[in-house]
């Protein structure tokens, strides 16, 4: 048996802001809030262990110093990847340069605490 992501783990300023961000990004609801300010947001009816990994946006103060070194890459489930990508745009992100030329296929954005991630082309289906 192998392991599998439960959770990734965000330090963030604000994580009321990214629970909101990243909620409407994903799908997700809130799951859970920590006394130190932190919160979960995972798939609904889902939960902490499901199929997917949930998402701890945990308060951090911090600096942040350069690129990210991991980051979340996510795919359209119910539209194409221009349409995400206006979607992703009305919700905050902001398209980020980390170094990528023109011909790739897919784009970097940042989140509104600026950390990195990519929208991929391929529509996915939902699970």
């Amino acid at each position: 048996m192998a392991c599998r992501i439960t959770e990734l783990v965000l330090d963030c300023a604000d994580p009321e802001r990214l629970a909101a961000f990243w909620s409407e990004v994903l799908g997700y609801v809130e799951i859970g809030r920590e006394d130190d300010g932190s919160i979960q947001i995972g798939p609904p009816g889902a939960g902490w262990g499901g199929p997917q990994p949930t998402l701890l946006l945990s308060l951090s103060s911090d600096p942040r110093a350069g690129k990210l070194p991991l980051h979340i890459d996510v795919n359209a489930t119910d539209r194409d990847q221009d349409a995400e990508l206006e979607r992703l745009l009305a919700l905050g992100a902001k398209t980020a340069d980390v170094g990528q030329d023109s011909t790739v296929s897919w784009h970097v954005l940042a989140d509104p605490e600026g950390n990195e991630f990519c929208l991929l082309r391929t529509r996915i289906k939902p699970l």
